[in-house]
């Protein structure tokens, strides 16, 4: 199988302002907050950039993973829809580095340290996604002039996708159709309806994520680690391999986790940007084709929320709605190649007019 052309990139990301500053004061520098970097990679397929007309597809990843993860996903996409229409065939991919996660987790070290609460700590008061602006400034820029995009999020991933859109109008949206993949998004009266259940579930991540082991003697350590423990144990070894090449930075004595536990942690408690996204839900889904995806074990996203992201009483009107048999929330990384193929048929159907709920995929 041919192979993946790999570029990497850094992006300076926009400034995120105090919430209480007025327009005056916002030139100074007491008043703003130190701009992050964020760092991204485009893959193209052999000559895949030349077809001006083809998909160019956005990936967003979930709290605690990398970019890279999305590798096995990618690769599978590009080869899937070589026998499509140009239309339909990739052009190029892009993947994200969330400003706390992966490699911009390191060149943002010395900027987090003033932030031991979170990206946006001290600076929003709703913890709106530092990430969501940087994606969105991304789409302005020169490198995506004239494409047709495609955007994908993964969990919280997801959220940093819909909110990325807020700049634009909805006349003119900058995505051909958004899929996202196993959503952690929620309407907020769905949430509070259960609130103690789902307090619950995000304690015990902030929890377990505060208390998880970091550091390895060796990346081969490493690797022996995750292939015996759950839930590394359940991906697929090529996303654990990815994980130790990409998600692990040489330190004193051995290797450790590019994102810094305590700012995994913390992003989980951020509960507003989630509630945000489900309401965008309902205005952009008249502009913009919406597609969710899910994994059929409910480990984390609960059906009661499954089914209120496509509640049409509420105004949500989603193209397809798909669920991937033997895998859960970390379904990119549990089932990439499966997940992959559910991706393509909903590409194969841009521009088709018409779009039917996506059967379950063995």
């Amino acid at each position: 199988m041919l192979g993946l052309q790999v570029e990497a990139f850094v992006f300076n990301t926009p400034f995120i302002y105090p919430a209480t500053s007025s327009l005056s004061s916002q030139g100074s520098s007491e008043s703003r907050s130190s701009p992050l970097k964020m760092t991204a990679k485009r893959y193209t397929l052999g000559n895949s950039a030349d077809n001006v007309y083809g998909l160019t597809l956005l990936f967003a990843h979930c709290i605690g993973s990398h970019k890279e993860q999305w590798e096995p996903t990618i690769l599978r996409l590009f080869h899937n829809q070589l026998s499509g229409p140009r239309s339909r065939r990739i052009r190029e991919a892009w993947s994200f580095d969330w400003q706390s996660h992966g490699d911009s987790a390191g060149l943002n070290q010395e900027a987090l340290k003033t932030r031991p609460d979170g990206v946006c700590a001290g600076i929003l008061e709703e913890a709106i996604y530092e990430w969501a602006p940087a994606i969105s400034a991304f789409v302005h820029s020169k490198h995506m002039k004239g494409h047709r995009i495609v955007a994908l999020g993964h969990s919280a991933g997801a959220a940093a996708v819909l909110l990325s859109i807020k700049d634009f109008p909805l006349s003119e949206p900058p995505y051909l159709s958004v899929i996202l993949i196993e959503p952690s998004i929620a309407p907020r009266d769905v949430y509070n309806s259960r609130y103690e259940e789902r307090r619950a579930v995000l304690e015990y991540a902030v929890s377990s994520t505060s208390m998880r082991r970091d550091t390895w003697a060796s990346r081969k350590d490493a690797f022996a680690y995750f292939k015996s423990r759950a839930p590394w144990k359940l991906w697929d070894e090529r996303v654990v391999r990815l994980l130790v090449e990409h998600g692990l930075q040489e330190v004193s004595g051995g290797v450790k986790l590019k994102c810094d536990r305590r700012q995994e942690a913390v992003s989980y408690a951020d509960t507003e940007p989630h509630f945000e996204g489900a309401n965008t839900i309902s205005r952009l889904c008249h502009s913009v084709h919406i597609h969710l995806i899910f994994g059929a074990v409910n480990d984390f996203v609960p059906d009661f929320i499954q089914y209120s992201l496509s509640d049409t009483s509420k105004g949500r009107y989603v193209a397809s709605v798909s669920k991937i048999k033997r895998a859960g929330h970390m379904i990119v990384q549990e089932q990439p190649d499966k997940l992959a193929d559910s991706i393509s048929e909903i590409l194969d159907n841009i521009g088709a007019g018409v779009y039917q709920h996506v059967r379950s995929r063995l």
